[in-house]
């Protein structure tokens, strides 16, 4: 099972929504205007075609749920961990759930993807901005996991395939 958190308002329904779409099809271009979505309350599964004849399940915990996260690392055998780079206001309190969610001993042979989302967004910080800010380098090198980290935005469909890709080439 695929974990996908992050704080809340952070684009986690309408990612899964999007790789939802776009598990089936071979082209950004068929991809409508985006869905529109509601905060999550609670978990949602979702299933998303990584391949010909493979689906992995990924289930979204709500961003209010942040404090008991830990009580479903036990399956997870990948983590998806998604920040909102247009957010300054909560990018220290993302930074520290990421800290936080990668120091679990349960989650340390789990395969992560930290996705800058919205970096479609005018008041979006650069990726040399949020390597600083969130000494995003250092979590790299220092992490127990194998961890990438990807720029998208879920919007408009920018870093998809590549997650979906990544999904493929990371499911255990």
């Amino acid at each position: 099972m695929c974990l996908l958190v992050g704080p809340a308002g952070v684009g986690k329904t309408l990612l899964l929504k999007r790789l939802q779409f776009l598990s089936g099809k071979d082209k950004l271009g068929d991809m409508e205007e985006a869905p529109a979505t509601i905060p999550t309350v609670g978990t949602n599964l979702v299933n998303v075609q990584v391949g010909k004849k493979t689906e992995l399940t990924v289930r979204e915990l709500g961003g209010s749920m942040g404090p008991i996260w830990h009580s479903y690392y036990k399956d997870c055998r990948q983590l998806l961990f998604m920040v909102d780079v247009s957010n300054a206001a909560q990018l220290s309190a993302s930074t520290i759930q990421l800290l936080t969610t990668l120091t679990d001993d349960r989650l340390q042979d789990v395969s992560v993807l930290i996705l800058l989302n919205k970096v479609d967004l005018p008041s979006s910080m650069t990726l040399t901005e949020l390597k600083s800010l969130m000494r995003l380098d250092d979590i790299v090198c220092h992490a127990k996991q194998n961890v990438t980290v990807l720029e998208i935005s879920a919007r408009e469909g920018q870093g998809l395939v590549e997650t979906i890709a990544w999904l493929k080439d990371n499911n255990k």
